[in-house]
C-alpha cells in the first residue's frame, strides 16, 4: 500500500515482513581538486563529515527549540501501521475527508488489528505515547523503562511510534527487548512533524480524550516516569475519569 492509510486495509496474507527495498548503488566519492594530495583531500572530507555529525547531534539533543505537544493542547489524530504487522503505508494525519497527502479518510476512522490509531489510544483512558528513532541509545532505554513500569499502571494505555529508519531493525528491537505495548511505524515522519518531535526520546502524556498533561524530552528514569504517571492518573480522576472496575 502506498500513501496514507485508508479504510482499504490489505488482508493478512503472510506473517513474514515485507522484503527490504532494493538498495541503490552508492554514489562515487567526489573527485579531489588538482594539486591536493590524496591524504589531504580525504582528511578534509573526514573533517567535514565529523562537523556535520556533531551539528546533527547537537540539533537532535537540544531539540532545536521544539517542545512537542504543549500542556493543555489536544493530541492530533494519526493512524500508522503497527511495526510488527505486514501492513504498509504512510501515516494518516487527516482530520476530515479528502485531505490529499494527509489522508483521504479521517485518521480517527482508520482502524484495524494492524493499525496504531491515536484516537483509540486516548479514548477513555490516560495515555503515554513515546516517540523514538531506531538508533538505540536513550530511545531504546526509554522504551525499556516503560516496559518495566507499565504493569504498575494498568489503567494507563502505552504506545510508541518509531520515526522512519529501518522497519526490520525496529522489528528486531521489539522482539529482542520484548516490548509488550503497541509500536507504530511512522515511515515518512509525518507524525513526528505533527507532534513537533526533535528530541529522542520524547514522551507525550495525555488525559482521557487526548488533552496533553505534558511532553517530556530526554530519558526519564523509573522514578521520574512513575511520578509523571501518578500525576497523570490523579489528574484524570480530578477531571471525572474513573478506571474501569
Amino acid at each position: 500500500m502506498s500513501g496514507p492509510l485508508s479504510f482499504d486495509d490489505e488482508p493478512e496474507t503472510s506473517g513474514q515482513p515485507e522484503a527490504p527495498p532494493e538498495r541503490k548503488p552508492e554514489a562515487p566519492p567526489p573527485a579531489k581538486p588538482p594539486g591536493i594530495s590524496r591524504y589531504g583531500w580525504w582528511l578534509g572530507v573526514l573533517v567535514v563529515l565529523i562537523l556535520a555529525y556533531i551539528g546533527f547531534n547537537t540539533l537532535r539533543n537540544s531539540g532545536g527549540g521544539s517542545r512537542g505537544i504543549a500542556a493543555g493542547n489536544h493530541l492530533p489524530p494519526f493512524a500508522v501501521p503497527l511495526a510488527l504487522s505486514n501492513l504498509n503505508g504512510d501515516a494518516n494525519i487527516a482530520t476530515r475527508p479528502d485531505e490529499g497527502a494527509s489522508g483521504q479518510r479521517p485518521a480517527c476512522s482508520v482502524r484495524g488489528p494492524r493499525v496504531l490509531n491515536e484516537c483509540q489510544v486516548v479514548s477513555g483512558a490516560p495515555s503515554a505515547i513515546a516517540f523514538l528513532a531506531t538508533r538505540g541509545g536513550d530511545c531504546t532505554k526509554q522504551l525499556d523503562v516503560i516496559e518495566r513500569v507499565r504493569a504498575r499502571f494498568p489503567q494507563v494505555r502505552f504506545a510508541a511510534v518509531a520515526i522512519r529508519g529501518s522497519r526490520n531493525d525496529l522489528r528486531s528491537d521489539i522482539r529482542k527487548h520484548k516490548w509488550g505495548f503497541p509500536v507504530g511505524y511512522d515511515a515518512d515522519g509525518a507524525v513526528a512533524n505533527l507532534y513537533d518531535v526533535a528530541v529522542c526520546p520524547t514522551v507525550t502524556f495525555a488525559y482521557p480524550g487526548g488533552t496533553a498533561l505534558r511532553t517530556t524530552l530526554g530519558l526519564l528514569n523509573e522514578q521520574k516516569l512513575e511520578a509523571t504517571l501518578r500525576e497523570l492518573v490523579a489528574g484524570s480522576e480530578k477531571r471525572g475519569w474513573r478506571p474501569p472496575r
